[in-house]
């Protein structure tokens, strides 16, 4: 049987990246990002709230650019599956982490000094690991094998 470990994030970081390297060279960028449920209570119909904080880890690329972009207050859109690490703190007591790690992000909200609206670096998507469900293509490219004249002839 087939099993999935996707996780699909919208919040907002606590704080600003943190940016580290592993041995062979690779960035690696840890952000904290809080996601708010928002409910009124049906027995006292006071609005309540709990915010929870998520961990989340980039590599490579995806690792520079969040590093160079992102901010503390930034809104995020994160899609990446989980992962849990075992270690063992200053005592000598096996902890537990769950953290997840990013394979696409999107920087949401406004472009504070930013330029051409056009511009498409509020987004990423690792070459290694096409977007399903058939993610933008740059423009110029085309499918295998399609000739470059049924372009002119398509009508709509």
């Amino acid at each position: 049987m087939a099993s999935i470990n996707k996780v699909i994030i919208v919040g907002n970081l606590g704080r600003d990246p943190e940016n580290r390297y592993l041995p062979s060279g690779e960035q690696v960028t840890s952000i904290a990002v809080a996601t708010t449920d928002r409910w009124r209570d049906k027995a006292t119909g006071e609005q309540k709230e709990a915010t929870e904080w998520h961990r989340i880890s980039f590599f490579g690329k995806l690792a520079e650019i969040a590093g160079q972009y992102l901010k503390k207050g930034s809104q995020v859109y994160i899609e990446g599956r989980l992962r849990t690490r075992k270690y063992t703190d200053k005592e000598g007591i096996d902890r537990y982490a769950t953290e997840i790690i990013a394979d696409t992000m999107q920087m949401l909200g406004s472009r504070q000094g930013a330029g051409d609206p056009s511009d498409d670096r509020g987004s990423y998507q690792p070459p290694s690991r096409p977007a399903q469900g058939g993610g933008q293509r740059q423009q110029g490219s085309r499918p295998p094998g399609l000739s470059p004249d049924l372009d002119d002839d398509i009508p709509f």
